[in-house]
């Protein structure tokens, strides 16, 4: 598909708002396809379409396809290019303001797949929000910048690790597809990309009994990356309750080095320390 005459046939220009970057390497694209295990009998989601190039090729591989795209100026494009599909239905909305349950209930028939090229400033965001909605969703397979890849997938002890690694790995499996490098789009970003895969898990063998302290656990642990974990819970773990006392007991029943940092504990440690601070927590009542 040659992108830079669709651009000029329909006057486009990339919109540096939206974080607007077309490509012209259609390369992973058959790389997102593969990764995400697509079938005739699946229905996919697709976030900002773009120009449609993904969207044509997934249309030929799936039941169903349906494209969120927030730029106006966009939709008549992908609409033309689609407009002798049957199995294509394409949305004017930000897919950050869209109720995910509403979505499945009036587009889809069961899960669904998402597959996409993420707008750079929605990354973070939009991999949250599929993280939250993972009992409706079977996999995601993304193009993201390459530093969040790395993030996303990043294990203990590497400076990637943090926040997002943990959010997204303690309910998926991931690794990462390819790499693509900054040339394949128009105009060219400044950072590469790269290709994720996000394997939600149904039934993940771990997770905390109170997802909502634990994450306030990791926040606190990250908020101060150069101090231990001891210090790092002291100053940002805000918390009704939460003693001195009580880290330290909590550090020592789950056998955590206080002097060690945040981005050294791994998933299962930082379930089992959560579980240990509530737990003393409850004992002082």
């Amino acid at each position: 598909m040659d992108i830079q005459f669709l651009m000029r046939k329909h006057g486009i220009k990339p919109d540096k708002r939206l974080g607007q970057h077309f490509l012209v390497n259609e390369a992973p694209i058959f790389s997102m396809i593969k990764a995400a295990e697509l079938t005739l009998q699946d229905e996919v989601l697709e976030v900002g379409p773009g120009l449609g190039v993904l969207t044509v090729n997934l249309c030929d591989k799936v039941k169903k396809v349906v494209a969120v795209e927030k730029d106006k100026n966009l939709i008549p494009i992908v609409a033309d290019l689609t407009k002798d599909l049957k199995n294509i239905c394409l949305l004017q909305e930000d897919v950050l303001k869209l109720n995910m349950e509403k979505l499945k209930r009036e587009y889809f028939s069961g899960n669904f797949k998402v597959v996409a090229n993420l707008p750079y400033y929605i990354t973070s965001r939009m991999i949250m929000k599929i993280i939250r909605n993972r009992h409706m969703i079977e996999n995601a397979v993304l193009m993201v910048q390459k530093e969040v890849a790395q993030r996303i997938v990043a294990p203990p002890g590497k400076k990637d690790y943090g926040i997002l690694s943990i959010a997204v790995q303690l309910f998926a499996d991931t690794h990462i597809v390819c790499d693509v490098d900054r040339t394949s789009f128009l105009p060219p970003p400044r950072v590469d990309s790269s290709v994720v895969k996000i394997s939600l898990e149904k039934n993940p063998d771990k997770l905390p009994e109170d997802e909502e302290l634990f994450f306030k656990v990791v926040e606190a642990a990250f908020s101060q990356r150069r101090k231990t974990i001891r210090n790092s819970l002291k100053n940002c773990l805000r918390l009704p309750k939460v003693t001195e006392d009580v880290l330290d007991k909590a550090l020592y029943q789950t056998d955590i080095d206080p002097m060690r940092r945040g981005e050294t504990l791994s998933i299962e440690e930082y379930i089992l320390l959560a579980q240990n601070i509530k737990h003393n927590i409850e004992r002082q009542n």
